[in-house]
């Protein structure tokens, strides 16, 4: 099996309306399409992640709460790439988006951070350049 590459992340949320500014205005991803599934009582949008991907933001009644911290079992966080990190912290905190002190990879010697949205699940900022970390 030969994968082309990733075609999206779900990530479901207990407050639609929060998470869509969120993920739209905060993060800045564009709307591709937005649809109610009147059988499911849940929304579903599709984001664009720059650079190809994209993110599904479903909602549903009542979802139960999944763990975060302490780390879990399953998908861990979600990563962005960016060309600043610099930029790209200053905006989250002019957002008033909490983010961590920006460590270095050990490995790569690329700069990161976390953040999380409004539901706490993980998020990374992954600094990248060309010819540089990936």
């Amino acid at each position: 099996m030969r994968f082309a590459g990733v075609h999206h992340v779900a990530v479901i949320c207990s407050d639609y309306d929060r998470s869509k500014q969120f993920y739209t205005e905060v993060l800045g991803l564009r709307v591709i399409d937005e649809n109610f599934r009147a059988d499911r009582r849940s929304w579903k949008l599709d984001l664009a992640v720059p650079g190809g991907g994209r993110i599904e933001l479903f909602s549903f009644p009542e979802p139960p709460a999944r763990p975060s911290a302490p780390e879990a079992t399953g998908l861990r966080h979600l990563a962005f790439a960016v060309d600043d990190l610099g930029a790209a912290v200053a905006g989250l905190e002019a957002a008033g988006v909490a983010v961590e002190a920006v460590r270095i990879d050990p490995h790569t010697g690329a700069r990161f951070t976390f953040f999380a949205d409004p539901d706490g699940l993980p998020l990374e900022l992954y600094e990248t350049s060309p010819g540089g970390a990936e």
